[in-house]
């Protein structure tokens, strides 16, 4: 089973919201749906971030990490090697 961390951006505002999930697309679908209240205020939300990692452990300390990251560190990750977006997009 595989786990990722994403990060979604505020079509509405342009802010960030950095997440865990074992299914990237379903979370985000669900976060459009207003299913997650800190984020329903904020719709739409697009996906720009998607990272694999080994673990939910390992998942959920990367996750804390994101979260404490500032814009430029966020834009920065977007634009990496890291990113595997591609792999969510149709």
């Amino acid at each position: 089973m595989a786990f990722y961390v994403y990060i979604i951006q505020s079509q509405k505002d342009k802010s960030f919201y950095k997440g865990f999930s074992e299914n990237p697309l379903a979370r985000l679908q669900q976060h459009n749906n207003g299913e997650a209240h800190y984020t329903s205020f904020k719709r739409p939300w697009k996906l720009v971030y998607v990272e694999e990692m080994k673990s939910k452990r390992l998942a959920l300390i990367r996750e804390k990490n994101l979260k404490k990251a500032t814009t430029e560190r966020i834009i920065a990750l977007i634009n990496s090697q890291k990113n595997i977006i591609h792999l969510f997009q149709s």
